[in-house]
């Protein structure tokens, strides 16, 4: 038998952190929630990354959600992902019920409806806060890493860029980039050959046909102007709490490419744009990323090491980010090493392979003498779920079966008139929203084009007109015949001074 004092003092100890700290729940054994074994998260490591994991209706939303609620209270801003379209209730007061009140008894908390500051973004067709980038702002080296190029065409890219840089060619959408691509691969090859060295017509054919590739997956809608600052994303609202910023992508589903992109580009503006902070008393933003496992399927080699090495050293920023999947595996060991804290909801074994995806979970975990970890993976209930983090000197805590508590806003979407409401009010969407489109690569090149077809234009008829005129001189009879007469002339003198031209004489007899 457990000794339950033992459990307690086990789980006081791994969950008391001298700084600010949030409650999440109460820990449980033997299937009891136990009174005294509170369960905190300290804010001061947040910024070492976490998961939130479990089958499909287990409560990953859910404990999204608290986790933001608690971190907005706290000043911090928040970042959410909406891939699935269900956490934009976040902006409004949720709604009590006798199952929500029992657990809050349990828990030992005092439940109250709440809503939070809420700015809608989008980078798709969605309602809300446009996000855009322009191409050259995402620069070569990135953008060969989505468009999966080799060595060779990730050359030729940085030999484009470096053209548009020399020549005051700005490169703020995909219009612009797909016209360098053909200005270098027709007319303008020549051009570039001469300053940057050869350039293959079929690698530039290879990167046109993978930029149009990312092109039909709705690129077009995130490249261009004007581009989004960072900085919008960590504010604080006028009663001190933290801006919880809503990216509605549920319409990107099938679009994983594009999903990959606007997430790598996302990740190296914040590490570029942020200074170096060290440890902080709590971070100056977390991002929570749902569906995580739609960033990885396609991602090539170069991406994932991009990701990885984003993952590495953004911490040291003061900015924290949170992978939320159905299965630990969907993240790549590289990345998943790197998540300091882990929030494990039930998961269900079907199948052989089931079973050993949860054996493989459950070695994850720190060793406990309170629980059997793969069995109470699979008999988790809804909201229930196994924590364990990195406490302020980076030693993971006891691991704990914990009742989480409910969100305090609503659980469930927006209406549409909820969601203009939002949009209409945003300062941000007035910023941002208002379609500019200014000179740049396409019109520059389209008129140097121009240019030189008027030139090559007026060449020719200038060619033609001097061709015309030196025809109308010699076609001239006066001419034609005064021409015949002198070469009749000039033939005879020939002939005679070489004695064959006239008439023979006769010679005189004396």
């Amino acid at each position: 038998m457990v000794n339950k004092q033992a459990f307690i003092e086990a789980i006081h100890a791994g969950y008391t952190f001298k700084g600010e700290s949030l409650k999440i729940g109460r820990a449980v054994l033997n299937g009891e929630i136990v009174e005294g074994a509170d369960v905190f998260l300290p804010l001061k490591t947040l910024n070492r990354h976490g998961l939130i994991a479990g089958a499909t209706g287990t409560g990953k939303t859910k404990t999204l959600q608290v986790l933001a609620e608690g971190l907005s209270d706290a000043s911090v801003p928040v970042l959410m992902l909406d891939i699935k379209g269900d956490l934009s209730g976040i902006a409004m007061p949720g709604s009590s019920n006798p199952k929500i009140e029992e657990r809050a008894r349990l828990l030992g908390v005092t439940w109250q409806p709440g809503q939070f500051p809420v700015e809608l973004l989008t980078i798709s067709e969605e309602e809300g806060v446009r996000l855009r980038a322009t191409v050259t702002e995402f620069g070569p080296v990135l953008l060969s890493k989505i468009l999966g190029l080799n060595d060779t065409q990730g050359g030729v890219l940085a030999m484009i860029f470096k053209y548009c840089d020399d020549n005051k060619l700005p490169l703020l959408d995909l219009k612009d980039f797909i016209k360098v691509l053909q200005f270098a691969a027709e007319d303008g090859k020549e051009e570039l050959e001469r300053s940057y060295g050869r350039i293959s017509t079929t690698t530039t054919g290879t990167i046109l046909r993978k930029v149009i590739e990312l092109q039909q997956q709705g690129a077009d809608l995130f490249f261009g102007e004007k581009s989004f600052e960072v900085e919008d994303l960590m504010r604080i609202d006028g009663e001190g709490r933290g801006l919880i910023n809503v990216l509605r992508v549920s319409d990107l589903q099938d679009r994983p490419k594009l999903f990959s992109t606007f997430m790598l580009q996302l990740l190296a503006e914040l590490y570029a744009s942020s200074p170096e902070e060290g440890d902080l008393d709590k971070p100056k933003l977390v991002m929570f990323v749902d569906e995580a496992h739609l960033i990885f399927q396609e991602a090539s080699e170069a991406l994932l090491q991009q990701i990885e090495t984003v993952i590495k050293l953004i911490r040291s920023k003061g900015i924290g980010i949170f992978f939320i999947t159905q299965n630990p595996m969907d993240v790549p060991a590289s990345v998943l090493g790197q998540l300091g804290m882990k929030i494990q909801h039930a998961l269900r074994a079907f199948t052989a392979v089931d079973r050993k995806v949860i054996k493989q979970t459950a070695e994850n975990y720190p060793d406990t003498e309170f629980y059997q970890t793969d069995e109470l993976i699979t008999q988790l209930g809804i909201g229930e779920a196994l924590v364990t983090l990195l406490n302020e000197k980076g030693i993971p805590t006891p691991l704990a079966h914990v009742m989480l508590a409910a969100p305090r806003s609503r659980m469930d979407i927006l209406t549409q008139p909820e969601v203009e409401s939002i949009v209409d009010k945003s300062k941000l969407a007035a910023k941002y929203n208002l379609q500019t489109d200014s000179e740049s690569a396409y019109e520059i090149l389209n008129a140097k084009l121009e240019e030189a077809a008027v030139k090559s234009a007026e060449i020719k008829e200038e060619t033609k007109v001097s061709k015309e005129k030196e025809g109308s001189f010699f076609d001239n009879p006066i001419v034609r015949s005064a021409g015949r007469t002198a070469a009749t002339i000039i033939t005879r003198s020939l002939l005679g001074a070489l004695g064959l031209g006239g008439r023979s004489r006769k010679k005189s007899i004396w």
